[in-house]
């Protein structure tokens, strides 16, 4: 029987597997040290149910997902988060009701988001999905997909706006947030002056969000690490085990037009890591950034 993920990351790997969500039940199993054939005895479960839950290829109860927190010794807080996501996307994923709207390499992100704790984003072309409006989105889709009917780009932006909810949820906790955007993103025009402004103002609504830090990287700054690494993110994850170990590596997520790099090798870690410590120290603060913004909307007024 095939493994539905790897075992320790991703690799650089451009294409996720096609059988769901990932879910971090078979690592937890893996960090404890259970086999497959002691989970099924100890749970009283048969071997391919559990096979199944691990791969999201099927529904996942809240009580499963319990049940094998408890066996794996997953701490309280990860435990309650786990069966948050449980309750939350009933089976394997709400992005599965939206189809081929969500990309088969995207997938995998989208679940690694809706586990992460904390989320570092670096953009330097386009204000990324988590911050955009609906019409924002509607005109990079309209760009992105030319040739896609007005039905799939709409069931695309809802699947956008979807993952918005991740900002404000409940449970489990909304992740921390810090974003860090060039400049010329700002003033890069998306669909008519209407479309920037509103947009311009969400970004200000969102950072008033005590988890959302929004930064703001000026042309000013001249060559910086970013221009080299491109947009990317880092994913944090909560911890287990009381705390003493985390159940992810943190993860650096790079996209293309067709593709994405999940990467959480040492080294990779730590050279992004040394990229987002150069963006860190140029960016402006956040009132400085927030003031930037609404002197950007004040000149698009005015034109």
């Amino acid at each position: 029987m095939s493994t539905c993920l790897p075992g320790r990351g991703w690799g650089g790997s451009t294409r996720p597997p096609r059988t769901g969500g990932p879910t971090l039940l078979r690592r937890f199993r893996n960090e404890a040290g259970v086999t497959l054939d002691a989970a099924a005895e100890a749970l009283e479960y048969s071997r391919q149910k559990i096979w199944r839950i691990e791969c999201g290829m099927g529904p996942v109860r809240v009580l499963d997902v319990k049940a094998m927190c408890e066996l794996y010794g997953v701490s309280p807080e990860m435990t309650e988060a786990m069966r948050g996501l449980a309750a939350e996307t009933k089976s394997k994923g709400w992005w599965h009701a939206y189809g081929d709207a969500v990309p088969s390499w995207f997938e995998l992100y989208v679940g690694l988001e809706s586990a992460a704790a904390y989320l570092r984003r670096y953009d330097e072309s386009l204000i990324p999905g988590l911050f955009q409006t609906r019409q924002y989105a509607q005109a990079i889709y309209r760009l992105d997909r030319p040739q896609a009917s007005e039905e799939d780009r709409e069931r695309a932006v809802k699947v956008r706006l979807q993952r918005q909810s991740l900002l404000t949820r409940r449970l489990p906790a909304a992740p921390k947030v810090t974003q860090v955007l060039s400049e010329a993103v700002l003033r890069r025009a998306v669909g008519d002056v209407r479309v920037m402004m509103a947009q311009l103002d969400h970004l200000i609504r969102l950072s008033d969000l005590p988890n959302v830090s929004l930064r703001v990287l000026p042309l000013t700054t001249g060559p910086h690490p970013g221009a080299v690494a491109g947009s990317f993110v880092i994913l944090d994850f909560p911890p287990t085990k009381g705390g003493r170990a985390a159940p992810e590596p943190s993860v650096v997520y790079s996209e293309s037009l067709t593709g994405a790099l999940y990467l959480d090798k040492p080294d990779e870690l730590q050279a992004y890591g040394a990229v987002w410590k150069g963006l860190d120290a140029r960016a402006l603060g956040e009132a400085e950034s927030k003031d930037m913004i609404k002197q950007i909307i004040g000149e698009m007024r005015h034109d």
